[in-house]
C-alpha cells in the first residue's frame, strides 16, 4: 500500500477513538476511493476487535523457562546485549510478540466458554448466541466459542471465533445481499489459531514500523 503515512496514522487514531470531525471526514473520503486502504483498514479493525476480546492473556511458567534457557550465555552475552541496546524498538516488539503468541495459545486452548462482546438484547441458548426478532445491535459484534443466529439485525461487522453463522441454509454461509439482510458490515470467521496469530502478528509489526517511519526525521 503506497498511500500517505497520514492516512495510516488516521486509521490508528480511529481505533483509539481520537479522531476529530475533520480527520474523520478525510479518512472516510479516502477509504471510499482506495480499495487497498479499505482492506488494510478492515484488517486493523479485525485485529483490534480480537485484541480487545475479554479473554485474559497469560503465559505459563514452562514457556518462561523455555525462553530463558535459550538465551545465549557468557561469550555471546556482550554481542546480543549490544544488539538489543542498538535496536530497542525491535527488541521490545520481539519480546511482546513472544508473550502475546504464548498467551493467545494458552487462552485459545483453555477457554471454551461462550462469550459475546455485546449483551444488551442478545440471548445465549445452548451454545448459540441469538439476536431476537425486532432487536438491532448497534456496532460490531464478536462471538467466541459459539454459533450466531440473527433474527433481528446487526448494524456493524461480525466476527465469529470458533463458531458459525446459522441461517435457513446451514450448509452455506450467507453472502452479498443475503448477508445484508442480517448484517450491515462484514462477516469474519476465525476458526484456526494460526490465522488469528498471523493477523495479529502481521498488523502489530506493520503498526510498529509505520509509527517508526512517521516519527523519523525527513
Amino acid at each position: 500500500m503506497r498511500c500517505e503515512k497520514d492516512i495510516i496514522y488516521l486509521m490508528h487514531k480511529y481505533l483509539d477513538e481520537a479522531l476529530t470531525d475533520e480527520e474523520q471526514r478525510i479518512l472516510s473520503n479516502h477509504l471510499q476511493r482506495c480499495e487497498d486502504c479499505q482492506r488494510h483498514f478492515h484488517e486493523l479493525k479485525r485485529t483490534d476487535t480480537l485484541a480487545s476480546d475479554k479473554s485474559k492473556i497469560t503465559t505459563s511458567r514452562s514457556f518462561t523457562d523455555s525462553v530463558m534457557s535459550n538465551i545465549p550465555q557468557n561469550k555471546n552475552r556482550a554481542s546480543w546485549l549490544g544488539w538489543f541496546r542498538h535496536h530497542p524498538l525491535v527488541s521490545a516488539a520481539a519480546v511482546f510478540m513472544l508473550l502475546m503468541v504464548s498467551g493467545i495459545f494458552s487462552a485459545w486452548n483453555q477457554d471454551s466458554q461462550v462469550t459475546v462482546s455485546k449483551q444488551e438484547g442478545v440471548v445465549i441458548e445452548e451454545g448459540t448466541v441469538v439476536v431476537p426478532k425486532d432487536v438491532v445491535v448497534d456496532g460490531d459484534l464478536v462471538v467466541r466459542n459459539g454459533d450466531l443466529r440473527v433474527d433481528g439485525h446487526i448494524d456493524g461487522d461480525v466476527t465469529l471465533i470458533n463458531g458459525q453463522f446459522i441461517d435457513d441454509d446451514p450448509s452455506e454461509a450467507p453472502e452479498g445481499e443475503e448477508l445484508q439482510a442480517y448484517v450491515s458490515g462484514e462477516l469474519n470467521y476465525v476458526n484456526q489459531i494460526f490465522e488469528w496469530v498471523w493477523y495479529h502478528a502481521k498488523n502489530f509489526v506493520g503498526e510498529v514500523f509505520s509509527m517508526q517511519e512517521k516519527e523519523s526525521p525527513e
